[in-house]
């Protein structure tokens, strides 16, 4: 019988995002306009920053999967890199939103300093984290379940950072942006560091490998690329991610430039995620009824359409353009815990497949298209922004400009989901053949559970 785990259980290690996710969503949402807007940087360097060290960094995730996969100690595997990690992360999650009195040259050779550290501790705190999913239950259902408190936990955070963050900055900065996203991030960051410690207290790893298994990298890697659901996976997570940072990082300057009021965009995004969040709370009872696949892919055609929507929206029709954030999040938030989730699955689907487990290697890899994906999304916005002739800490866009950031947030955020759902048409674990696979490994398990204890 598949143990089912707690509330106090699901609850804790739902904390970890929200610690992971008041960094992660000021990366997605403000880091662009705060380079550009309020540090110094020109929206190309901003941009070349974000691809380089986003793909630079990505290659680590395969990396972290592989030392997290051999990590043995009391606590398991995956648990103890939150500990270990925990309190770099809330430094460098300062550091990486100050603006230091240095030069222009100083302050790019700074910039990418604490953006790189920044990145690798998130590596070695997120891989380990994701992974945790998939050894925490066998039960594809219940694994939906710790996703869905995950993602809560997450949209909850980004709901924070989204619709109060620039009005923390105003307030805690007193006209000093600069200072005002010091403390901004101070206090999130201080958060994020308690926050991490709960979820490795409260979390427990139940799942491990067979014995028996020999240690392969090699055959781990050949393991993954036959993997057909993961390689869906993968291109479908890559996309996702770069559908998401396109449309988060032109938010903010559509606001400030084309309404002309950038407190707008706390209200939208606070309508928008909280909303989102009732998606999220929607997600397990949804997908039990129609499949996670299936739900994935309905999720990213709705979120395409009513990104697209904005194009044909007044940039003065505050209510209107709430309210299609508003349905579009909800769409969106369906997606949310399915992700996380369905990497737990290609990792039983590859352990069905092989008799072997790498449950940390197949999340990191996943983990890189998330990384590339963010890296590529960044680089196409500030790169597109560019194009369009986008004039960093300008007060005033010229009409190209403005044009250039409206078809960002809708029309080529709109194709980045459409691509997500093409990616999901070829992955192939049904409802039905996630249920046989779990039934089946648990049956194997048994057969070196004595042993495993022995």
């Amino acid at each position: 019988m598949v143990e089912k785990l707690s509330f106090a259980e699901k609850f804790g290690y739902g904390l970890g995002d929200m610690a992971a996710n008041f960094v992660f969503q000021a990366l997605l949402a403000l880091q662009l306009d705060f380079y550009t807007h309020t540090f110094g940087l020109t929206a190309a360097q901003a941009g070349t920053l974000f691809l380089v060290v986003g793909l630079g960094v990505a290659f680590l995730n395969p990396v972290m999967g592989v030392i997290a996969d051999r990590t043995s100690t009391r606590w398991g595997k995956f648990r103890p890199w939150l500990l270990w990690t925990a309190l770099p992360f809330g430094v460098f999650g300062v550091l990486t939103f100050t603006t230091p009195n240095l030069s222009p040259g100083g302050k790019v050779v700074y910039a990418w300093t604490t953006y790189i550290l920044l990145r690798l501790i998130y590596t070695m705190n997120n891989v380990p984290y994701a992974s945790l999913n998939a050894v925490m239950t066998s039960d594809p259902d219940e694994r939906n379940s710790i996703a869905s408190y995950r993602q809560i936990f997450a949209n909850s955070a980004g709901f924070i950072v989204q619709s109060l963050a620039v009005l923390m900055v105003a307030w805690l900065g007193r006209g000093n942006d600069a200072r005002g996203y010091q403390l901004t991030m101070g206090l999130l960051s201080c958060l994020s560091v308690v926050f991490f410690i709960i979820s490795f207290a409260a979390s427990k790893e139940r799942i491990q490998p067979n014995p028996q298994q020999k240690t392969s990298l090699s055959q781990d890697l050949s393991d993954l690329f036959n993997n057909r659901p993961w390689v869906a996976l993968f291109l479908a997570t890559l996309f996702y991610f770069m559908a998401i940072v396109i449309r988060g990082n032109v938010m903010l300057p559509y606001f400030r430039y084309l309404a002309g009021n950038a407190n707008l965009f706390s209200w939208f995004n606070g309508f928008g995620l909280a909303s989102l969040l009732a998606g999220v709370a929607c997600s397990t009872a949804v997908s039990r009824r129609m499949g996670k696949r299936q739900l994935f892919i309905v999720s990213m055609v709705l979120s395409g359409i009513f990104a697209m929507a904005l194009l044909f929206l007044s940039p003065h029709a505050t209510v209107a353009i709430i309210a299609v954030e508003i349905v579009r999040q909800f769409s969106f938030g369906l997606s949310g815990p399915i992700l996380w989730s369905m990497m737990g699955d290609v990792a039983d689907y590859g352990e069905w497949k092989t008799g072997r487990r790498a449950s940390g290697t197949v999340t990191a890899a996943v983990v890189f298209a998330l990384w590339a994906g963010l890296a590529l999304g960044g680089f196409v916005a500030g790169g597109l922004l560019s194009l369009y002739g986008f004039v960093s800490e300008s007060q005033v866009q010229s009409a190209h400009a403005q044009t250039g950031i409206l078809l960002t947030a809708s029309v080529y955020a709109g194709f980045a989901f459409f691509a997500t759902a093409a990616c999901l048409i070829f992955y192939t674990i049904t409802r039905e053949l996630n249920q046989k696979i779990a039934n089946e490994l648990a049956g194997r398990r048994k057969a070196f559970a004595p042993q495993a204890k022995a």
